[in-house]
């Protein structure tokens, strides 16, 4: 028997704001592909069946108690982390990378699960963990060690982007518990010796030219400086109301590269102009706003953690994209959750969003 109670506290808001923004995204996705020339069925009519697919995997998700996913927690990490060393043994590899493995019927990207992953082990570690006036550097050694396996084999790969998300993730996780400020000023004196020893000895040559774009994309304008530079002019020239529909010179000329997937925020800016992205900007502000109540409307430490896990993945992956197509950010191939083209990306937030759901339908319970 399904108790009542669940059926009746299903969070509409939460489903409509991320069914909106999803049908954006395929309609974007229809105008973003429409000049290509394909072989089989189109990204636009893939991504809905994505779309469907990943429903029906958050409905499941919130249909389990969310306590039950804190006793898989290290069970899941550590599939995943086989999964990775798996993509480095026999992945798949395209545009340079191996990121992928092929399974037949379809490939995924293990380092998108990890995001998950991460998420159910922080959340499980920290709920039954509990430091006294905020998290000393011992308390982090634990934690880090569970980090620092996956980002690093995330990095190997190369995916920066995706390494840089959990890494981001794990740690608004550990802010939402605290630190000392000892903690923290620690944190700064070792972040810097580390940061140069992965510019010179773990970035790739690609790695560090995207990085030189972001300070100084005229350095190559026809090289690897070109991503950015299209990407500003397609959002700029879309002005106040946009070019229209299927009417932008950027996408249909195919001046944008990844126009379906990690660019595809540049696409809907020139079709739709100032107005539209603001109305997108504003859904994706009031999603990121919605997982913040949940998690502070929750009275179980757990949920509230596994909240503001899904949540900081969702606020990051946005403010990482938007960033990037727009110049703020090194381009890293981070896509917009929902709304760029992508399987594997789009199952990821839809865990996460039945997360949420599962939290905020159970919240009366405790």
């Amino acid at each position: 028997m399904i108790d009542r109670r669940l059926v009746s506290n299903f969070d509409w808001t939460l489903l409509g704001i991320v069914m909106i923004i999803c049908l954006l995204g395929v309609l974007n996705i229809y105008s973003a592909s429409a000049p290509y020339k394909l072989v089989g069925a189109p990204y636009y009519f893939k991504q809905l069946n994505w779309m469907f697919f990943g429903l029906i995997i958050s409905l499941v998700v919130c249909s389990v108690d969310y306590h039950i996913f804190e006793d898989f927690a290290y069970w899941l990490y550590g599939g995943v982390v086989v999964l990775l060393l798996a993509v480095l043994l026999v992945g798949k590899k395209s545009l340079g990378a191996t990121r992928w493995l092929d399974l037949g019927l379809f490939t995924i990207q293990p380092s998108e699960l990890m995001k998950i992953g991460i998420i159910l082990t922080f959340a499980r570690f920290f709920n039954n963990y509990h430091a006294v006036g905020g998290l000393t550097v011992k308390d982090m050694f634990f934690p880090l060690a569970l980090l620092g396996v996956p980002a690093a084999l995330i990095m190997k790969q190369p995916d920066l982007g995706t390494a840089s998300l959990v890494v981001l993730i794990a740690f608004s996780m550990a802010f939402f518990i605290g630190f000392r400020w000892s903690t923290l000023l620690t944190f700064v004196v070792v972040t810097v010796p580390l940061a140069w020893l992965t510019w010179s000895f773990y970035m790739k040559p690609y790695q560090k030219s995207r990085v030189l774009d972001f300070i100084n994309p005229e350095r190559a304008r026809l090289g690897s400086g070109y991503h950015i530079i299209q990407s500003k002019i397609a959002v700029g020239s879309g002005g106040l109301l946009g070019k229209g529909y299927v009417k932008g010179t950027q996408a249909q000329l195919r001046f944008l590269p990844e126009q379906h997937t990690d660019f595809a925020f540049s696409v809907f800016a020139e079709e739709w102009g100032f107005v539209g992205t603001l109305v997108l900007i504003l859904l994706y502000l009031g999603l990121i706003m919605w997982g913040l109540t949940i998690a502070r409307s929750c009275n179980d430490r757990l949920g509230a953690l596994l909240a503001v896990g899904v949540t900081a993945m969702l606020f990051w992956h946005t403010v990482i994209n938007v960033g990037m197509v727009i110049g703020l950010f090194p381009v890293v191939g981070v896509p917009l959750p929902f709304f760029s083209y992508g399987g594997t990306s789009m199952i990821t937030s839809m865990v996460g969003v039945g997360i949420l759901q599962n939290i905020s339908m159970r919240k009366f319970m405790f």
